[in-house]
């Protein structure tokens, strides 16, 4: 008997079963990813729709977000790998028998959104958040990444998986572990290598050498000069941002100053509030912290040392009696810092 490149989970190989017995032969899907698409949920929507268009077929499929890309090295990786995203809102839904999330949860999504969609299939591997129902529900919170969920659902239905495929889910185990930064499980490492044996390793260099554009930099230099530390916890409100990938790129970088345990940074997006949260993984749980802070105002979730949420303004101003001044947001996002319990830093 041949063994298979990496141990398949008995959950994989039933939650396969039951996607072979939902989808009809030429199908039509609608592959959905919350927010500004990142290399995990874009590799992972691409794994789907191969595993779907070479065991049944399908007549039509289309891969969806809600916000555009923003950071420039998802944009060059979509158009390297010859992927057309739309908005959800250039989209006709009904005229997809089949939508699938990725990488997200049907209470991720706002109310207006969420009361239109009806997915039949959701994979993730965020923590389960919210009341919602779908005939194929894939949740693993303890994954460090949903490309290694779908390298097992590739390898189940046994359909040869193109180069740009194994180089897709190896830059998103990549990314959304940060190379082995944050928290990741054995299958997360036997998912890598598997991929790393047939991925462009050229092509994922080139695109990690160039990460940040020149403007963002006054971003930096106000973090620098504005930013609340305390005891290694920094915390800064950025103001107005173009986009949630500023709070991200900053965050990052200001987790690798010395003494720095973790980080919350946040910037107005639009109609919402962006919190972005990075640890160290060790002395606190970030998606914990995201939780208990904002979790009964905002929507979002993340692990140990990623999380993010997401306060739409209008529920914002609610809170602070219309004063959306720097001032009044940053001490709303101390005060609800501050809900969290003083345990010993290394429990959750």
């Amino acid at each position: 008997m041949k063994e298979e490149p990496i141990p398949i989970k008995k959950e994989t190989e039933l939650n396969f079963k039951k996607l072979m017995e939902m989808v009809q032969p030429d199908d039509s899907l609608l592959l959905l990813m919350n927010g500004s698409p990142d290399p995990d949920a874009i590799a992972s929507a691409m794994a789907l729709r191969e595993i779907i268009q070479k065991t049944k077929g399908l007549s039509k499929s289309a891969f969806v977000s809600t916000e555009p890309l923003i950071r420039q090295q998802n944009v060059e990786f979509v158009s390297s790998m010859r992927l057309y995203i739309q908005l959800v809102s250039n989209v006709d839904i009904d005229s997809y028998r089949l939508i699938a999330i990725l990488d997200a949860q049907p209470s991720f999504f706002y109310k207006a959104l969420n009361s239109t969609i009806k997915p039949q299939i959701v994979i993730d591997h965020h923590p389960r958040e919210g009341e919602w129902h779908a005939p194929l529900e894939d949740i693993r919170p303890n994954y460090g990444a949903l490309s290694s969920i779908l390298t097992e659902y590739l390898l189940c239905s046994r359909v040869k998986i193109p180069r740009n495929l194994h180089t897709a889910l190896l830059y998103g185990i990549k990314t959304d572990t940060d190379n082995f930064n944050r928290s990741a499980i054995i299958e997360d490492i036997s998912a890598y290598t598997y991929n790393a044996k047939y991925a462009n390793m050229q092509f994922i260099r080139r695109i990690e050498l160039n990460q940040t554009p020149d403007h963002f930099l006054k971003y930096y230099n106000y973090a620098y000069h504005h930013m609340n530390n305390f005891r290694g916890r920094r915390v800064c409100f950025l103001g107005g941002v173009e986009s949630a990938d500023v709070c991200v790129q900053i965050a990052d970088f200001y987790l690798r100053l010395i003494g720095t345990y973790y980080v919350v940074m946040a910037g107005i997006v639009g109609d919402r509030l962006i919190i972005i949260f990075r640890g160290d993984g060790y002395r606190q749980n970030c998606g914990a912290i995201a939780q208990r802070a904002f979790g009964l105002i905002g929507k979002g979730g993340g692990h140990r040392s990623a999380a993010r949420m997401e306060i739409p303004l209008d529920v914002l101003k609610e809170n602070l009696e219309s004063e959306l001044s720097q001032t009044s947001v940053e001490k709303f996002l101390f005060r609800s810092l501050r809900r969290e319990p003083r345990n010993d830093p290394r429990e959750d």
